[in-house]
């Protein structure tokens, strides 16, 4: 359990630096990470970090994809966290 929650810390940690930096980039009219490395790591565990990067340097915020799409990947990840957390307590996993 505390290797999930170190994971799930350093992953969101990640993707909020990554969302910092991909925004400090456009703004310098850099080279920038692909909108599909954005997505891997909020998939990965990291869309509340990077939730947080894109509401705190308001960066992809008006991008439906990003304001949809990041929440919705944090949804599932609860639901699939409830889910778990209910099949391992039952013991029916």
């Amino acid at each position: 359990m505390r290797g999930i929650v170190l994971y799930l810390l350093l992953i969101n940690l990640l993707a909020f630096a990554v969302m910092k930096s991909d925004k400090r980039r456009a703004k310098k009219g850099l080279w920038r990470i692909p909108e599909k490395n954005l997505f891997l790591l909020a998939a990965l565990g990291g869309s509340l970090g990077g939730i947080a990067g894109m509401r705190l340097f308001h960066h992809k915020t008006k991008h439906k994809k990003f304001t949809i799409g990041f929440p919705c990947i944090l949804l599932l990840q609860c639901v699939l966290i409830l889910w778990l957390w209910k099949h391992i307590i039952q013991g029916t996993l």
